[in-house]
């Protein structure tokens, strides 16, 4: 989603994890002078230091929450936190997981999404849905036609395939999990 818009000269997108963030701030620093990033989890990383209204924000390349990063902008735009908020695409996220799953058997789902990536999103989430866009940058995001957003991926640290959906409501959101998680247990 901040990808497809254009307040950021660039958008680089990492595998999960705040060392891989902070290990792309130091690719971008030769190029931006401002740079930031955050994970799915809500962590916000400030990757240099910042001028706001004259003032220095230094940088913060460790995990902090969303709501420094709106209190800065709220201030600089002189309008209250509610209100950029209210001015926000509405995007809600849900993930879970299906624990005692072979990493053999994750990553065979999503180097066959790779391959081919309508024909699993037929298997997993609608014969009707359609793909739009894939990004293998940690495991298989795949972007549908309709908006909404699955991405498969082995645990880094436990026998694991997690799930994370992306879609303009909540209980889509958490539909589409669920969903693609019972599909995944019948393959």
């Amino acid at each position: 989603m901040i990808g497809s818009g254009s307040r950021f000269r660039k958008v680089s997108k990492t595998k999960i994890g705040s060392p891989y963030v902070i290990a792309e701030f130091e690719a971008l620093s030769t190029e931006y002078d401002g740079i930031a990033g955050f994970e799915a989890n809500g962590g916000y990383l400030l990757g240099s230091d910042i001028k706001i209204n004259g003032k220095v924000l230094k940088a913060l390349p460790t995990r902090d929450a969303v709501l420094p990063a709106l209190m800065l902008l709220s201030a600089a735009q002189g309008t209250l936190i509610s209100k950029l908020v209210a001015d926000l695409p509405q995007r809600f996220t849900h993930s879970d997981r299906i624990q005692n799953f072979a990493t053999e058997k994750s990553v065979e789902i999503v180097k066959t999404g790779e391959q081919n990536p309508t024909q699993l999103v037929k298997e997993l989430v609608s014969p009707s849905a359609e793909v739009s866009f894939v990004d293998t940058t940690d495991g298989l995001r795949i972007n549908l036609a309709d908006g909404t957003i699955v991405h498969l991926r082995p645990s880094g640290n436990a026998p694991e395939l997690r799930c994370y959906a992306e879609a303009d409501s909540a209980v889509i959101a958490q539909q589409l999990v669920e969903s693609v998680l019972s599909s995944v247990q019948k393959l």
